[in-house]
Order: C-alpha cells, then structure tokens, then sequence
C-alpha cells in the first residue's frame, strides 16, 4: 500500500487547520494560552511529517526510516492538533 501521498496530503490539511486555530487564538486574545502552545508543537510535527513524507516521495525509499517518522510525527501531530482544540474549547 503506497500511503506516502496520504499521509502528505492529510498532514498538509491538517497543518492549514493548525494555522487557522492559532490565528483564531490569536484574534481572541487567547494566545499565549496552552491550547496556543499545542497548536504550534502540532504544527511543527505535522511540517515534519509532510517534509518525511515528501522526501520518502522523492527518493522512492518504501521501508526507509523517513516513512516511519513521518507516520510517528502525523500521529503525534494529530494527538497535539486534537489536545489543543479540546483546550481551547473547555477554557473560559
């Protein structure tokens, strides 16, 4: 199964909902919040992971260690992404 292509195309999505969420943090006047923290760290991994997978793309390595990193930052990045979110709609 080819998942390199999905997992740039699902990181790079993702990575555009982490620029909306600080951005809205940001406007809200909520930005140095822990929810703001999160959204950044989740960013930061998932722009690690769509530059993993774009290189496993590139250079056509299928069981090379940039896809298992990439897979373990997408991951990481999406737990972040949701914390983040969960944060940012239980504070008052």
């Amino acid at each position: 199964m080819d998942r390199h292509p999905n997992i740039l195309n699902a990181a790079s999505n993702l990575l555009g909902i982490c620029f909306i969420l600080i951005t809205g943090l940001k406007l809200s006047g909520r930005n140095g919040s822990w929810a703001d923290e999160a959204a950044w760290a989740a960013a930061l991994l998932l722009l690690l992971s769509c530059l993993l997978s774009y290189l496993t793309i590139r250079h056509g390595q299928d069981d090379g260690a940039s896809n298992r990193w990439a897979d373990r930052c997408f991951l990481a990045g999406l737990g972040l992404l949701f914390t983040a979110v969960a944060i940012a709609a239980l504070a008052n």
